[in-house]
């Protein structure tokens, strides 16, 4: 068995779990089959394929420049520093 029908049977057998996970409802198993499923397709290998499961995909709504960013949240306690006075700037 060469490693292209090799690979064409792994995509045969998720492909049975995505659709046996979707008629039991379980669609975030059903989505985690399909994307890997589209990454053996696009040529990516098998092991490359099974190393998916931590990433995540962008959140609807969340488009844009700038809105993968984390959020900066200040340490407990801080607080800005006082604004200088720009009428004695530069005066001793």
């Amino acid at each position: 068995m060469g490693d292209g029908e090799a690979q064409a049977s792994v995509i045969r057998a998720l492909r049975a779990q995505m659709e046996a996970a979707a008629a039991a409802l379980d669609f975030e198993e059903a989505r985690r089959l399909r994307d890997r499923i589209s990454l053996l397709q696009s040529g990516a290998s098998v092991a490359d394929a099974a190393a998916v499961d931590g990433l995540t995909r962008q959140r609807p709504g969340a488009m844009g420049l700038g809105t993968s960013r984390q959020q900066v949240v200040p340490p407990e306690g801080w607080k800005p520093p006082r604004k200088p006075d720009l009428m004695t700037r530069g005066k001793r």
